[in-house]
């Protein structure tokens, strides 16, 4: 028995399996020799590797379909990871990591209805040997509708504005970051100079230095000086063993958030672990930068916290910066500006970077501005950073929003009638 639907079904509605008001189509593999990467033939998709934000990327073609997708279809991950989602928004070659639902009640109402399913069609596929699940899987769902043409059509309009307005949110943050970008190849190219302007080669002096041409008011030196730095070090190099509710932590690269360590998601030591690995130099300090080192190569980040019990593993590093010559939050966003990428390029030949070591961080070289001047250019990329963040809270509580309406609007909980004159 199918138990998907639990809510009692509103008057005016009525319920259906995916079978009853669509056309399922399981994809299936062609042959190789069919396939080319020249734009010959009709777009193929093996699998959701193509999926985009809403519409695939295909990468191949082919010139003798077997199974497609048509127009204004829906495409659905039937193989692991099951139940991602993309419009078809053309003819496709799906093939067999796909299928293809192509509803009767209206696409846009289709679209909605079938991300309700996702979660029924997860636990499904926990039940398969591949995490995969098959035609019938889909055509047995369930799901409920308004019977009138008019209610599904305003349902689809409501969400589809939300989806508009997550959109234009996203359109935003994509604005922002790319004027960030050109902000720090300006800041660390010409800074900002005693009238807050940025420099130019053409009113200001400037000089060459392992860094490229910089303001003759800068300097460049290495995190390896102690003049500059109190201390380079990393985590521990063992993993303690985990113990719950301790309340003393250990951290790692994942656990490091966008703009700080995320404590609720760290591992639980005793601690006597956690006063050795004190004593040896794995606890950061409030403003001390943290730099990932090995998996995730350059995440960065200033700690902020005081008084927190909490260690870190290997993989992160600790850089303590002289205040009176580097800032902490100026030496933050140089490690994720352009200057850094060329160094870690330079320090492993442009192989693939899985990891560094201390004695590259000790290396890699940072440019000195005066600390006004420092302060100047923190505070500009900070005003972006916050602008950035802003959007990306909005964007969150948008999608909070519309799941919180695809829950009403698509089960009948929230009418709207009211709304069809």
């Amino acid at each position: 028995m199918n138990h998907q639907i639990k809510t009692k079904i509103p008057e005016g509605w009525e319920l259906k399996t995916i079978k009853e008001i669509a056309n399922v189509v399981m994809g299936q593999s062609p042959s190789s020799v069919l396939i080319n990467e020249n734009g010959v033939g009709v777009p193929f998709l093996q699998g959701n590797a193509e999926f985009g934000a809403s519409y695939p990327q295909p990468q191949k073609w082919i010139t003798k379909p077997l199974k497609v997708s048509t127009q204004d279809s829906i495409l659905i991950s039937v193989r692991a990871p099951v139940g991602e989602l993309n419009k078809s928004n053309t003819m496709y070659c799906i093939g067999r990591g796909l299928a293809s639902i192509n509803y009767n009640i209206g696409s846009d109402y289709g679209w909605y209805q079938t991300f309700l399913i996702k979660r029924h069609l997860d636990r499904v596929s926990q039940g398969s040997t591949f995490l995969a699940v098959s035609k019938g899987d889909i055509e047995n769902s369930l799901i409920t509708l308004p019977k009138l043409p008019e209610e599904r059509l305003k349902i689809a309009d409501i969400l589809k504005n939300v989806d508009l307005s997550i959109e234009k949110t996203e359109q935003l943050i994509k604005k922002y970051r790319s004027i960030k970008q050109g902000l720090m190849q300006d800041l660390f190219r010409y800074g900002i100079d005693e009238n807050g302007q940025i420099r130019s080669e053409k009113t200001h002096k400037f000089k060459d230095s392992p860094l490229g041409r910089i303001p003759k008011e800068w300097e460049v030196d290495t995190l390896g000086n102690r003049q500059i730095t109190k201390l380079v070090t990393d985590g521990s190099h063992f993993s303690p063993t985990e113990i719950e509710n301790s309340g003393y932590l250990i951290a790692t690269v994942e656990n490091m958030a966008p703009n700080q360590l995320d404590l609720e998601s760290c591992k639980n030591i005793s601690e006597s672990d956690y006063l050795n690995l004190e004593r040896n130099n794995c606890k950061p300090n409030k403003g001390d930068v943290l730099f990932s080192k090995d998996g995730t190569i350059g995440r960065v980040l200033v700690f902020g916290y005081e008084n927190k019990n909490i260690v870190l593993l290997s993989s992160i590093a600790i850089i303590r910066t002289d205040k009176n010559k580097l800032l902490p939050t100026f030496l933050a966003h140089f490690l994720k500006s352009f200057l850094l990428d060329k160094q870690l390029l330079l320090l492993t030949s442009g192989s693939a970077l899985r990891r560094i070591v201390l004695r590259d961080i000790n290396n890699i070289k940072v440019l000195l501005p005066s600390i006004k001047e420092q302060e100047k250019m923190v505070k500009s990329l900070d005003s972006i950073d916050n602008l950035i963040r802003n959007e990306i809270t909005n964007k969150n509580k948008q999608f909070s929003i519309k799941l919180g309406l695809m829950q009403d609007l698509l089960t009948g909980k929230v009418r709207v009638n009211h709304l069809l004159n």
